[in-house]
């Protein structure tokens, strides 16, 4: 039997085992995948235990994907770029490192008919999701992506990998602040697809009833035809409920986590998951 697992913290309430047990099933691969909990200090000696106990592969998620990324012998096009690792292949010790989440929104997006090659896309937020989504679009051939930022600080942290993301892509990439509402609409009004991966919606302590929008009700959608949120609990926040009453297509963070998931399976089993048993019966929807 081959061994997988979900490496971070916390991770006792993640969608990822019950996706890949299913598709394992679905399939009929003797596999099986769990979940355990560490932290960034704990990560190398997970790892190394993983690997002496032979351990086929990992997912990792926060906060774990940036030291992983330092573990791995071997890194993908994508993961260089991110220096952030969310999927690793082990094969005999040695530690192939992937990025799949960028991957993952481009494919969801694919599944929703919508292509990002050629377009031009405004994403709100500079986190991991943000970076994923950015990396995902620009290998994917879109023309253009603003990104806004909230701080000094997080513009600062995502301006060394929109510089690495230079040397890999034609995609013309600007940075503005989500303060500017002028430079917001300016872009959105531009763009085929706005896409928030601000937290702004979550279910939190400090947004109980996901009430937050991190784009101002008082801008228009312009020529935007489809809108998107990393976020998925709630399943519909704020953002995607205004962009549906105005006839907008819209997508929550389901197929992102589905299609990231995905890559991975295959880059694990070299078989494709079947996604749609995987949405039915792990995701119940």
């Amino acid at each position: 039997m081959q061994h997988y697992y979900l490496l971070g913290f916390p991770v006792a309430h993640s969608l990822s085992p019950a996706m890949h047990n299913t598709a394992f099933k679905a399939l009929g691969i003797d596999a099986s995948y769990g979940a355990v909990e560490t932290d960034e200090k704990s990560l190398p000696d997970t790892v190394a235990r993983l690997k002496e106990e032979g351990a086929s592969g990992w997912n990792v998620t926060m906060p774990c994907k940036g030291r992983m990324f330092e573990l791995c012998d071997v890194l993908s096009p994508a993961a260089k770029i991110a220096r952030s690792v969310n999927t690793v292949k082990n094969e005999d010790g040695r530690l192939y490192g992937y990025t799949t989440d960028g991957g993952g929104f481009v494919k969801g997006l694919s599944s929703a008919g919508f292509s990002v090659e050629g377009k031009a896309i405004t994403i709100l937020g500079t986190g991991g999701a943000a970076s994923s989504m950015i990396i995902g679009c620009a290998l994917k051939g879109a023309s253009r992506i603003d990104v806004f930022y909230h701080s000094p600080s997080s513009k600062e942290g995502i301006a060394p990998m929109l510089e690495r993301l230079k040397g890999v892509s034609d995609a013309a990439v600007g940075l503005f602040p989500l303060s500017d509402p002028d430079a917001l609409a300016r872009s959105v009004a531009a763009s085929a697809l706005l896409a928030n991966a601000t937290r702004a919606g979550m279910l939190t302590a400090d947004d109980p009833e996901g009430l937050l929008c991190a784009f101002p009700e008082s801008l228009s959608f312009g020529k935007c035809s489809f809108v998107a949120d990393a976020i998925y609990h709630p399943e519909e926040t704020v953002l995607l409920k205004r962009a549906k009453a105005a006839g907008l297509t819209v997508q929550n963070g389901l197929p992102m986590l589905l299609f990231q998931g995905a890559e991975a399976f295959e880059i694990w089993t070299g078989r494709e998951m079947p996604a749609e048993t995987v949405r039915l019966e792990a995701f119940g929807s």
